[in-house]
């Protein structure tokens, strides 16, 4: 299973669009282990060419604190699970909540009013 995190400045993103760079991380969820991981720069903040650029990285999963409709309708018709509204902490530490079922979700912040997530 390959999870994608959005990063700015080394830590997760508030802004999936205007992330500077993305976590892959290869797991194997049944052991509960990081197979590998690496970072990539992101590409050019155009509506849908993110989400697009995720799928054929093959990612299964994005967690982030935030996402926008567009983005989310993207990656979901593609069967890309998507978690928003995870605590903004250390990338590492969300991947292991996620491995341990730890992982705490909550509201997207590009469902607020006024946040302006429209990606």
């Amino acid at each position: 299973m390959r999870i994608a995190v959005p990063l700015s400045g080394g830590q997760v993103s508030q802004h999936f669009g205007h992330s500077d760079q993305f976590l892959f991380v290869d797991t194997d969820p049944e052991q509960r282990l990081i197979l590998g991981k690496n970072i990539e720069n992101a590409p050019a903040h155009v509506p849908g060419l993110i989400p697009k650029w995720l799928i054929e990285h093959g990612v299964d999963i994005v967690i982030a604190l935030g996402l926008g409709a567009r983005a989310r309708d993207v990656l979901s018709a593609s069967s890309v699970e998507v978690l928003t509204g995870v605590p903004g902490r250390e990338p590492d530490a969300l991947i292991s909540d996620f491995l341990n079922d730890k992982l705490e979700s909550g509201s997207n912040i590009c469902d607020r009013a006024g946040h302006g997530c429209n990606h």
